[in-house]
């Protein structure tokens, strides 16, 4: 009888493995002070992640980089101070929103000058195959074409 369960017993284990939860972080003492981080934290980037902003992320690095803000905060240091200093220590990258200026600038350029290249490609592929000469089948060619087709060459299936 164990043996005809064993197979059950397997599968159930298998779907019912624990929740794979973290543990929640504690409750902020001052949130007024916690929406500041937080909305400090969407403007800055995850280092880890490179796609998330710190606010998503949940990488140690983006963890401790929170903790930081939340530090210089209750140091009384700006939202200015805070950007200056994260830019001063990672560069512009760390911004989610990095500005304009000559070393980003092919990053606001780039998805437009690769749109360029392609319509310019596209265009020339196009332009290529206009100007080639069109060939007329010969009427031995066609004749093997129908037969291949299976019509006697006059658009009627047999």
């Amino acid at each position: 009888m164990t043996r005809d369960w064993f197979p059950v017993l397997l599968l159930i284990l298998a779907f019912a493995r624990p929740a794979w939860a973290g543990e929640a972080a504690p409750a902020a003492a001052d949130p007024a002070l916690e929406e500041r981080v937080t909305a400090l934290a969407t403007e800055l980037r995850c280092l880890v992640c490179q796609n998330q902003t710190l606010a998503d992320s949940n990488a140690p690095l983006a963890v401790d980089l929170r903790n930081q803000i939340r530090e210089k905060m209750q140091q009384g240091a700006s939202e200015r101070d805070i950007v200056d200093y994260m830019v001063a220590r990672y560069g512009d990258f760390v911004l989610y929103r990095p500005p304009f200026k000559a070393t980003t600038v092919l990053l606001w350029a780039g998805p437009i000058l690769l749109m360029i290249a392609g319509l310019a490609a596209l265009y020339f592929r196009l332009a290529r195959r206009r100007a080639e000469p069109k060939t007329e089948l010969s009427e031995e060619e066609r004749a093997r074409a129908a037969a291949l087709l299976g019509n006697n060459g006059k658009g009627e299936r047999r």
